[in-house]
């Protein structure tokens, strides 16, 4: 897959999930905004959870981890640039590797992930 591909088809559903990763505690307008993109794309839950756990989490995890700068919000652009460089890179050992560490990468934002998916 290409990155025009991963934007078309990710991009929209990345960036309205991102704020799951930010230090303020997302709003009611912010989970409905994540439940109105997750139906938009009609995914199970099971495809949900390995996009939060592989696609997402590896790369906002570090956001949360920084102790440069704020993160109250993303710069969207240089997230996205982020997001599709990991996932084109998201394949054989790195893919397992990423699944094996993902309760890692996700253990700050589970809570927030688990809200959302009642």
């Amino acid at each position: 897959m290409d990155a025009q591909t991963l934007v078309d088809e990710r991009g929209e559903l990345w960036l309205t999930l991102a704020p799951l990763w930010l230090e303020r505690e997302p709003g009611e307008r912010d989970y409905a905004r994540m439940i109105e993109e997750i139906e938009r794309h009609g995914l199970t839950l099971r495809e949900l959870e390995w996009i939060f756990r592989l696609e997402l989490a590896p790369v906002l995890a570090r956001h949360q981890m920084s102790v440069v700068g704020e993160w109250r919000g993303f710069d969207d652009h240089k997230l996205m640039k982020q997001l599709v460089a990991h996932n084109l890179r998201l394949k054989g050992w790195r893919r397992k590797s990423w699944a094996l560490f993902s309760g890692l990468t996700t253990m700050m934002t589970r809570h927030r992930w688990n809200e959302l998916m009642v």
